[in-house]
């Protein structure tokens, strides 16, 4: 999730109810101890009397790197800073990462992962846990398990499994039945994750892993009222309306106004489109807006047009009927 889940985000998503926890874009580790200015930036959390969002949700650093003696040097870095927890990214997928040596690329030799989190562990000792994320492999699943026990032998606490391998990227459908494999396996818990879109998908996730708990990403970026929505459902069996337009529109307008006295206007343009880009692949309305607005460049105007009554904005999409782009 780098360049999506900053602290705005991180904010406006969990004061909505429904999230235990959030973790930080990661922190890019080579081969330093970074200074204490850029594990603020990633979480300014950490300058709060909790390390949490306002809300109260915890939040944990998440560290990306392959050398066992950086990551192990930043760890402490980390927790004199006062981090709660820290996560071990193995799942990232990008090429830019991988051909750097980082994120899932190291999931193509199980010991390297074993190194990295013992290193981590063994820096900060029983301070604070140390978490990790994986994929289901690089190429292919045959050494999901061995990485998954690589993790454990390491001293992770916890272990979030996205159900795809690195080439596998994010095309459909995530193979929740595999992360039930992993899970059977291992001792500490297995959160499942991947193409948990909706409360049904929650279900069918649960159902397939036989995990107790899962994690939202591009998902709860799509429908910023999942998590609460799956929380009542567990609480009292119903299920909550639908997201309207109105409430996406009303939540946009939030970010753009926090983040417009952070950064500049362009910049801002540029966060909001991309957080209604997510939106719109399951949601007409959402989508019908993205085309309209798409070419924007000047935040107010943006703003208007998210804004505007349903009746004047680009009608939905209805029946499979395809949305229009004005001229």
């Amino acid at each position: 999730m780098e360049g999506v889940i900053d602290a705005v985000t991180r904010d406006l998503l969990t004061r909505r109810g429904g999230f235990d926890w959030a973790v930080t874009e990661f922190v890019r580790v080579v081969d330093a101890r970074l200074p204490p200015r850029v594990f603020l930036k990633h979480c300014p959390e950490l300058a709060a009397p909790r390390v949490a969002t306002p809300s109260g949700a915890a939040v944990h650093l998440q560290l990306l790197g392959a050398d066992p003696e950086a990551l192990a040097a930043n760890a402490r870095q980390a927790l004199a800073l006062g981090a709660v927890s820290l996560d071990l990214n193995f799942g990232c997928p990008a090429k830019l990462v991988n051909r750097h040596d980082g994120g899932a690329s190291l999931l193509r030799e199980p010991s390297r992962v074993q190194a990295a989190v013992a290193a981590v562990h063994a820096a900060v000792g029983d301070a604070i846990p140390v978490t990790a994320k994986i994929r289901l492999g690089f190429s292919d699943r045959r050494r999901a398990l061995e990485c998954a026990l690589a993790a454990e032998d390491g001293g992770a606490r916890q272990l979030v499994v996205h159900g795809r391998t690195r080439d596998e990227g994010y095309r459909p459908p995530a193979h929740w039945e595999w992360i039930g494999r992993i899970r059977r396996r291992l001792r500490i818990p297995v959160v499942a994750n991947g193409d948990i879109w909706t409360l049904e998908d929650y279900w069918k996730a649960r159902t397939l892993s036989g995990c107790r708990d899962v994690m939202l990403g591009r998902g709860a970026l799509a429908d910023p009222w999942l998590a609460p929505r799956i929380r009542h459902w567990q609480a009292t069996g119903e299920r909550l309306p639908a997201t309207r337009w109105s409430q996406r529109g009303q939540l946009l307008a939030e970010y753009a106004a926090v983040q417009r006295n952070i950064l500049p206007d362009r910049i801002v343009t540029s966060l909001v489109k991309q957080w209604l880009n997510h939106m719109r692949a399951r949601d007409a309305e959402a989508a019908c807006r993205f085309q309209a607005l798409k070419r924007i460049t000047e935040l107010d105007s943006l703003m208007a047009g998210l804004q505007a009554a349903e009746p004047d904005a680009p009608p939905p999409q209805r029946h499979g009927a395809p949305c229009v782009e004005p001229a």
